[in-house]
């Protein structure tokens, strides 16, 4: 399985950036860490391995940025107007240093976006903001609101990056298009924040997939058999 490993210096954040990418061709799969995780995370983990098939197939590429979580969401030491600023930035990166480079790698233009726990919230917001860009979002233990970072701090940008809220009044096309997964189970931390959701959607009809697993934890066992499956749902081309 080819792994490659990336360092930039990205105008977005005005900082460097790591991430590592796994395989040689295939679908774009952009993968998030948890909360505060670094770029090599999900291999760490054992994600990546058990989406090994589909790499040496050549079907994906997996794309595992970094994260600047503990500059954005969980720096207590700054307002949390920077927080959100800081997070905001985070996003544009991903966006035009990440995912406009690779959405061509198909010829729907599109990638899938995904992550585990906090990297879920990533994955969802990235796409509920750009869903031009994507084409199937697999959340797993994921939560959907930020309000619990912000000390009560209530701006354009949280709501616009809180998916719970600016999701009622989207009217992108390309919502409806999108494969969207909500993954959780009935031991999870983040059952009612996916219930939640998945309340808001089946209330815009947006199609979706609540998949509920049983008596499992908010860990990565569970992670890793939801994410081969979860990819088993993108159309290769």
């Amino acid at each position: 399985m080819k792994e490659e490993y990336f360092k930039w210096y990205s105008p977005n954040l005005n900082r460097e950036i790591e991430m590592l990418v796994f395989g040689h061709a295939g679908y774009p799969v952009i993968v998030f860490p948890t909360s505060m995780g670094s770029y090599h995370e999900n291999r760490d983990q054992g994600l990546i391995k058990s989406a090994q098939w589909y790499i040496e197939q050549g079907l994906i590429q997996i794309f595992c940025p970094g994260s600047i979580d503990k500059d954005s969401f969980y720096n207590k030491n700054i307002h949390p107007v920077h927080r959100i600023q800081n997070h905001v930035w985070y996003d544009k990166m991903i966006c035009h240093e990440i995912v406009e480079r690779v959405r061509n790698n198909t010829s729907v233009g599109k990638v899938a976006v995904a992550g585990c726990s906090f990297g879920a919230y990533h994955a969802a917001n990235f796409a509920f903001r750009h869903p031009g860009y994507v084409s199937h979002m697999f959340a797993m233990s994921g939560a959907f609101s930020i309000k619990s970072f912000m000390d009560g701090h209530h701006d354009e940008n949280v709501f616009y990056n809180s998916p719970e809220d600016f999701i009622h009044g989207l009217n992108d096309p390309e919502l409806w298009r999108m494969d969207i997964v909500l993954g959780t189970s009935n031991w999870d931390i983040c059952l009612d924040a996916n219930l939640r959701l998945s309340r808001i959607l089946a209330h815009r009809d947006v199609p979706h997939w609540l998949d509920i697993r049983q008596n499992r934890e908010h860990d990565w066992p569970v992670w890793r058999e939801m994410f081969p499956h979860y990819l088993s749902r993108i159309k290769f081309n």
